[in-house]
C-alpha cells in the first residue's frame, strides 16, 4: 500500500504454492489462453508486408513458444508481469527469445506508480531499456498496476482458508478418535499407573495395548463430530467457489456445483468473455512491445506491421 509491491509478490507466489485450489483454477485460466493457435496478419497486401508477416509465423512454430505465453500470463495472478527479450543474430538475422523476470526485480515510479522501473545491480530504480521487456498488465479490476490483480483479491481468501484449516485440523486431532480414559484401583503403584497410561497412549497410535486384569479403559465418543466437521468443511468449500468466480467467473466446472445452465459443460473451463479479453491483452501487449520493435530492428520503421490475433474460431 506505501508503493513497494516486494511483500505483496512474495505473498502472490506463497499463495499459489499453498493453495491447490486458487494454483488449479489460476493455471487453467492462463493454459486457456496460452494453448489458443496465434495468427499473424500482415500490413498490407504489399509483398515487403507479407514477407514481415511471415517472418513472424515462422517464428511462432517454435516448441517454446506455449511455455512463453504462459509466462507472460503470470500478469493474470499478479496484475502485471515482465519479460525480457533476447535477440538471437548468429546468422545475421534477429530470432527472440522470451524470457520471465522475476517481478521483485522492479518497481513503478513513484510519482504516478504506473511507470515500470528496474532495479540496478546496486539497488537504485532504473529506466528500462526500450524494447528490451515486455511489460503485460492484466487487471482484475481497475487501478494501479500492484493493486489490479486477482492475486490481492484472493489473499483474503487465502487468509481465511488457512485458519480454517488449521482450526479443522485441531477439530479433528481432538474429536477424529474417542477420548481414552483409564481407570485404577486404590491400590494401584506408580508402575501400575505408568503402565495404564502408556497403554491409552499407545492405543491411539498402536491401536492396540496390555493392561492388568483389575484396570480398566473406557472411551468416551464426542457427540458432535459430524456437525462439527461439516461446518469447517463448508467453509472451505465456499472460500473455494468464490475464488472460481474471481478466477474462472463460474464455478461448475470445479467445484462440481450445478448452476443455472443446468451443468458445467455450457460453463467451459473458463468462461467466454474473459478467456476472450485475456487473448486480446496479451496480443495488444506483444504487438506493441515484440511485433513492432523486431520489425524495425530487421526492415527498418514501417508505417503498418503485422499483427497477431490470439482468439479462438467462432
Amino acid at each position: 500500500d506505501a508503493g513497494d509491491p516486494l511483500r505483496y509478490l512474495e505473498l502472490a507466489e506463497t499463495v499459489e504454492e499453498r493453495d491447490l485450489h486458487y494454483l488449479g483454477v489460476l493455471g487453467t485460466r492462463r493454459r486457456a489462453v496460452s494453448q489458443i493457435e496465434v495468427t499473424v496478419e500482415a500490413g498490407s497486401d504489399a509483398p515487403e508486408h507479407e514477407t514481415h508477416a511471415q517472418m513472424v509465423r515462422d517464428w511462432l512454430k517454435r516448441d517454446e513458444l506455449q511455455e512463453e505465453l504462459f509466462d507472460v500470463l503470470d500478469a493474470v495472478g499478479k496484475g502485471y508481469s515482465f519479460t525480457e527479450v533476447t535477440y538471437e543474430h548468429s546468422e545475421g538475422q534477429y530470432l527472440p527469445r522470451l524470457d520471465r523476470r522475476d517481478p521483485r526485480w522492479f518497481r513503478f515510479d513513484r510519482r504516478d506508480m504506473i511507470t515500470p522501473l528496474l532495479l540496478g545491480e546496486n539497488g537504485q530504480e532504473e529506466p528500462l531499456i526500450p524494447g528490451k521487456f515486455i511489460f503485460a498488465r492484466m487487471q482484475a479490476k481497475s487501478g494501479l498496476p500492484f493493486r489490479s490483480g486477482i492475486a490481492r483479491a484472493a489473499l483474503w481468501a487465502y487468509l481465511f482458508k488457512m485458519y480454517t484449516q488449521r482450526d479443522w485440523a485441531i477439530f479433528s486431532q481432538t474429536y477424529g478418535q474417542p477420548v481414552r480414559v483409564g481407570k485404577f484401583g486404590p491400590g494401584a503403584t506408580a508402575e501400575d499407573k505408568a503402565t495404564l497410561f502408556r497403554a491409552v497412549a499407545n492405543i491411539a497410535g498402536d491401536c492396540a495395548a496390555i493392561i492388568p486384569e483389575s484396570m480398566m479403559i473406557e472411551f468416551i465418543e464426542s457427540g458432535n463430530v459430524g456437525a462439527g466437521h461439516s461446518m469447517y468443511k463448508e467453509r472451505v468449500e465456499f472460500l473455494d467457489q468464490q475464488v472460481s468466480k474471481a478466477v474462472l467467473g463460474q464455478t461448475a466446472t470445479t467445484d462440481a456445483v450445478t448452476g443455472g445452465l443446468g451443468s458445467g459443460k455450457e460453463h467451459g473451463d473458463v468462461r467466454s468473455d474473459i478467456k476472450g479479453a485475456d487473448a486480446k491483452a496479451l496480443a495488444a501487449v506483444l504487438n506493441r512491445d515484440l511485433i513492432r520493435i523486431w520489425v524495425q530492428m530487421e526492415f527498418g520503421p514501417q508505417k503498418v506491421y503485422p499483427r497477431l490475433r490470439i482468439e479462438d474460431p467462432e
